[in-house]
């Protein structure tokens, strides 16, 4: 089943020095574009992470120092990059909860400001594990019935990414899924948003998953001794908490969340101290007209009665 998209969606997975977001490197990028012609695009790149690549990591992804001596560091690349997938909505396989939140830290650092607001994000990995829960080269196996060659290089896992997503919407078209409440819904179709909002079930507010938004909507800590408090009413009971997130060791793009739910909430603050100024100086600019209005009728000329005109003329009468 081909995908009916309304704008591009880019398919992409990193290869890394490690799985700490905040303190690992990529050291290769691949993204695969997919126009909503069917045309496809590649873009694929090894990167120097400037540091040394563990050997654990080198094992895993077959990636050692020596193959990125030479290539680009993620800042020489990250303008190109940030306008490859332009415009265009993110797709990957457990992207949610790395790839997306690794990338920002890459941007970050790079000084490019790429913004996520308005794009949707689809899991193959959230649609696969809440509907069979495999690993990719099994779902390969699975949903396209061949083995996966080269699993785990960047481009090989993010074109069986690809093919897995086509796979499952015509094995899951009409399929019924049931949550942890009971409620039935057919959430596997051939729509971007709709695959957005089934593969993004814990509304994550900074994608590294420490906030994120609770039933109501509202923000949320997901750690620690707040979580599941609202994150603007940790600020009203512990102000200093802000300081303690932005100085410790959470990636750039949670920092950064944080910061603008902090300059909203400081905003509205200073927006209701205004309002609230307003108000009683209104009430103390009634009272003191009032105040004035009723001096200004007590020194005022009283009105002249027919009695008092009356006695006016006896007095002067000729």
């Amino acid at each position: 089943m081909e995908l009916k998209l309304k704008r591009p969606l880019v398919f992409f997975d990193l290869e890394t020095t490690g799985v700490n977001v905040a303190t690992d490197r990529i050291v290769e990028v691949s993204f695969l574009k997919v126009m909503p012609n069917g045309e496809e695009t590649v873009y694929t790149k090894k990167i120097n992470p400037e540091v040394p690549i563990p050997a654990e990591s080198s094992f895993f992804h077959g990636i050692y120092d020596e193959d990125v001596k030479d290539a680009p560091n993620f800042k020489a690349i990250a303008v190109e990059l940030a306008a490859f997938i332009e415009n265009g909505d993110l797709a990957g396989y457990n992207s949610n909860k790395f790839d997306v939140p690794m990338l920002m830290e890459e941007f970050l650092r790079a000084g490019v400001d790429f913004s996520l607001e308005g794009r949707a994000f689809v899991d193959v990995q959230n649609i696969f594990h809440q509907m069979e829960q495999r690993t990719l080269k099994a779902a390969y196996k699975f949903y396209c019935n061949e083995n996966l060659e080269n699993a785990h290089t960047a481009e090989a896992d993010v074109r069986a990414t690809y093919e897995v997503l086509k796979a499952q919407l015509t094995k899951y078209e009409g399929a019924a899924f049931e949550d942890k409440h009971g409620v039935v819904s057919y959430p596997v179709v051939n729509d971007v948003e709709a695959l957005h909002a089934f593969t993004n079930l814990s509304k994550p507010v900074d994608f590294a998953g420490r906030l994120v938004y609770n039933a109501e909507g509202l923000e949320t800590i997901n750690f620690g001794k707040h979580k599941g408090k609202p994150i603007i009413e940790v600020f009203e009971q512990e102000p200093s908490y802000y300081a303690w997130m932005q100085n410790g060791d959470f990636p750039l793009y949670t920092k950064k969340v944080l910061e603008n739910i902090w300059n909203r909430y400081k905003k509205e603050k200073s927006e209701q101290k205004a309002k609230a100024a307003a108000a009683t100086h209104s009430v103390e600019d009634k009272k003191l007209a009032k105040k004035e209005f009723n001096q200004q009728k007590e020194e005022a000329p009283q009105n002249i009665s027919l009695d008092m005109l009356k006695g006016l003329q006896d007095k002067f009468k000729k």
